[in-house]
């Protein structure tokens, strides 16, 4: 069984005011087919996190590791670690002007797989998942998110997790910006894809409404950048009723 490993992290950033610490040694273990929920307050350092795991050359880690399967992830380039298996559904989906949907999709597949996926297996299965996730046939032929809606940029991330099949997903912030029903169909995209690779999934959300939908075996609670509790997901129902204020000091990160 996988497992991505994060221990004792310390992380900052680089701003106008000079070095600012956001992460304060986080421990997170997720073994593969293992959800987990992160959630906190605006500013508590939970995007910092899964841009870090992801790579962002943005925030520079001062301490501690990050490992998959005891290898240390922050030896390996951005795309070395998507090989090894990790991914991120960002929270602002960048426009990529003159790039069509199914020529990205593609490109990404063999890029990871090493070699360029069979092609009528390859459109049978996009087109399933498209269909899973009520896009029309004709979001292929438009450029990558240029254009899109909020909710469509979020179905056009899930799309790619289900196709690329990857060992541990990070959605940071997906259910941001999205309606009810919108939200039910990207949930029901990220539980066919954990139901069907067995892949682990760190969850970024400030609210409980996507928990609805994924049921999390763990919840942490981040603030002032660290785990400043964990448990359940009866813990997602507490945070709920009582918010934050009693994680909340005087301290805090962005």
């Amino acid at each position: 069984m996988s497992v991505l490993s994060v221990k004792d992290l310390h992380v900052s950033v680089e701003t106008e005011q000079g070095t600012k610490q956001i992460l304060n040694g986080v421990d997170l273990e997720i073994k593969q087919g293992e959800i987990h929920a992160i959630m906190g307050p605006n500013g508590s350092g939970k995007s910092t996190l899964a841009y870090t795991i992801a790579g962002h050359p943005k925030y520079h880690v001062e301490g501690g590791s990050i490992t998959l399967d005891g290898a240390e992830v922050l030896d390996m380039s951005i795309d070395e670690r998507a090989r090894a298996g990790l991914f991120l559904a960002m929270q602002y989906p960048v426009e990529i002007p003159g790039v069509k949907v199914a020529d990205f999709l593609r490109t990404a597949k063999t890029a990871l797989a090493g070699e360029a996926p069979a092609l009528r297996p390859w459109i049978k299965e996009v087109n399933e998942s498209m269909k899973a996730l009520r896009m029309d046939k004709t979001f292929s032929d438009r450029n990558v998110n240029e254009g899109f809606s909020g909710g469509e940029k979020k179905r056009h991330e899930i799309l790619q997790l289900e196709l690329l099949k990857p060992r541990f997903a990070i959605l940071d912030e997906t259910d941001s910006g999205l309606d009810v029903d919108a939200l039910k169909i990207v949930s029901e995209g990220v539980n066919r894809a954990q139901e069907a690779t067995g892949l682990g999934l760190l969850l970024i959300t400030h609210y409980t409404r996507i928990l609805r939908y994924i049921k999390p075996d763990f919840v942490h609670v981040f603030v002032d950048g660290r785990v400043a509790e964990e448990g359940g997901p009866e813990l997602a129902d507490r945070l709920e009723n009582e918010g934050y204020d009693r994680f909340l000091t005087d301290t805090s990160v962005a």
